[in-house]
């Protein structure tokens, strides 16, 4: 029998691990395009996406596009804009293979992620929802990964200690922030790290 502390829930993060990063990439190419630093505009559109609430389904995109455009100078609609980011959030199949896997295995699995009403649109297209037990998107919690204490929302809901739950994120602060309320984390960064780090935290999970 396992033992109280051994995982029971892996909780993924979209953007980065399930799909490559279309925000990431997307900025870039608006930042080519215009002229800009990419780290930069993307710091600034991170830190608009959350001010405007439209991450935290408290704003609207019109709102985080003109607070934006107005920090970074950017040009182009909202349609224009979006459309540089949505077709760069491309699936990776095998992650899909793999949350199938460990559901399999009698896994919770989640779906933690900082995201817009995007999502619902890249669901109608990748169709990737279904495969998740859980759902935990900030859009609908009013509360992202940059406030702590969704972690331990997200593990009360669960009903599991936070030592109970995995976390795969790409993004240092995010990993940070959860191994900081006792969860376990993986920082992801390639497919060959991760399925060893994946493979290493299971087999420490065994009885």
């Amino acid at each position: 029998m396992k033992h109280k502390q051994s995982i029971r829930a892996i909780l993924f993060d979209y953007g980065g691990v399930i799909a490559d990063e279309g925000f990431y990439d997307g900025l870039g190419v608006i930042a080519k395009k215009q002229g800009l630093e990419h780290k930069q505009l993307h710091k600034m559109g991170m830190d608009s996406v959350f001010e405007s609430g439209f991450v935290l389904g408290k704003g609207t995109e019109a709102e985080f596009w003109d607070l934006l455009r107005k920090r970074a100078g950017i040009t182009g609609s909202d349609d224009e804009l979006r459309n540089e980011i949505l077709p760069r959030f491309r699936l990776r199949p095998w992650m899909i293979d793999t949350i199938r896997d460990l559901r399999q295995q009698g896994y919770i699995v989640a779906l933690l992620s900082d995201q817009v009403d995007w999502l619902d649109w890249l669901d109608a297209e990748q169709d990737f929802l279904k495969e998740f037990d859980q759902l935990f998107i900030s859009n609908r919690m009013g509360k992202g990964k940059r406030d702590p204490s969704l972690f331990d929302d997200v593990v009360n809901k669960l009903e599991l200690r936070p030592e109970q739950a995995l976390f795969i994120d790409d993004a240092d602060g995010n990993i940070e922030r959860a191994a900081s309320r006792g969860l376990k984390v993986i920082r992801y960064t390639d497919r060959e790290s991760f399925e060893s780090e994946l493979e290493s935290q299971l087999d420490n999970n065994k009885p």
